[in-house]
């Protein structure tokens, strides 16, 4: 299984017992959703490596107390915390259509009202306090906030983002 195969779910961030229970901080914000899976993966040294899930439970909200088989002690579970978790992207669960999973939108075109075609996306850049379209337009990058406000329609079919951006916004890259 390769990582863009996969979608991050969380990160192991601490023991939970001494018979090498683990505890998960999802990324989700439908937790509820990963509680009775049967294995994922985990990246040990940038290799994803599947582990079985003997029993899993929510554990206050967000995390997810695991237990995997053949994990049964301390030293088991320490060589296993801040490893990243992974799942295959078909685990994700469908969404409306107007709503949207990042790694989908890669590819699409973005028109905006006023100016048309403004160029492909290339990614989205969620380091930031508001995820960041990343268009490409002939070599020029055009950054575009992920607003509610902006977007018009999603069109899956066609592969395109119809936009309505603020006056001047896409001027200030095209000038």
């Amino acid at each position: 299984m390769k990582k863009e195969d996969c979608f991050y779910l969380g990160k192991i961030v601490k023991k939970y017992s001494f018979k090498g229970e683990l505890l998960i901080k999802l990324d989700t914000d439908e937790p509820d959703l990963y509680e009775s899976l049967d294995a994922l993966f985990i990246d040990l040294r940038n290799n994803l490596v599947p582990f079985f899930i003997e029993s899993s439970q929510l554990h206050k909200s967000d995390l997810l107390r695991v237990k995997f088989e053949d994990v049964d002690t301390e030293a088991d579970a320490d060589a296993l915390i801040k490893s990243d978790i992974y799942l295959p992207l078909e685990f994700l669960p469908k969404l409306d259509d107007d709503k949207f999973y990042f790694h989908e939108i890669i590819g699409f075109q973005v028109i905006d009202k006023t100016h048309g075609n403004i160029g492909t996306i290339k990614s989205v850049n969620d380091s930031t306090a508001q995820a960041l379209f990343e268009i490409d337009k002939d070599g020029i990058e055009i950054l575009i906030p992920m607003n509610d406000e902006f977007i018009s329609k999603v069109d899956k079919t066609k592969k395109e983002i119809l936009v309505n951006t603020p006056e001047g916004l896409i001027d200030l890259y095209l000038e």
